[in-house]
């Protein structure tokens, strides 16, 4: 059995660190870690892959890199070929791939996503799937907020969230709520 790989790069918000394997010829994406306040997200990796070796790749790198533009606020534009989905349940990817089409400056809420693709009162299913988004950033999981316009849970932090949303456009109230008329599905 082959063991995956990992490669980590700095950001503004500390680091973030890519776990890749290879099938063959392909590569694969399996999961990008974001660090939060307690955990880097280097330590993160090597917690959730006992076996596991550093290395790194052309297309690795150049994710790397149009991740850490991404985190300083340009817009970039992800693709999903490199992803591997098929560590994801039926349910999340469906989720995932609606949270992917959300436009840069653009919110979603939980329940409106859970409606766009047909999970009735399904919020809470939508906020698990993306509390467990193994390809943050990727899938701009940030741009998912509580229907009452608070910001919900990030994989970064709060403060993270909240500062993505922020450099998109989106702005919030002193109570610290989403102000925006831009609201996706």
């Amino acid at each position: 059995m082959e063991y995956p790989f990992y490669a980590t790069f700095s950001s503004p918000f500390d680091s973030f660190t890519i776990v890749w394997h290879r099938t063959g010829s392909e590569l694969k994406i399996q999961h990008i870690y974001l660090s939060d306040p307690k955990l880097n997200s280097e330590a993160k990796t090597l917690e959730s892959f006992k076996q596991i070796k550093l290395e790194s790749s052309s297309s690795i790198t150049s994710l790397g890199e149009k991740i850490q533009r991404f985190l300083k606020g340009e817009n970039v534009q992800f693709d999903l070929e490199l992803l591997d989905f098929n560590r994801c349940l039926e349910i999340q990817k469906r989720v995932l791939l609606a949270e992917y089409r959300i436009p840069r400056g653009y919110i979603s809420t939980y329940k409106r996503i859970a409606n766009h693709i047909g999970i009735n009162n399904g919020a809470r299913v939508v906020g698990n799937a993306l509390a467990k988004n193994p390809f943050p950033i990727v899938i701009p999981c940030h741009r998912a907020i509580k229907t009452n316009r608070e910001v919900g849970g990030y994989q970064g932090g709060i403060n993270m969230k909240r500062v993505l949303l922020e450099m998109e456009g989106i702005e919030f109230s002193i109570k610290g709520k989403v102000i925006t008329d831009k609201i996706y599905y």
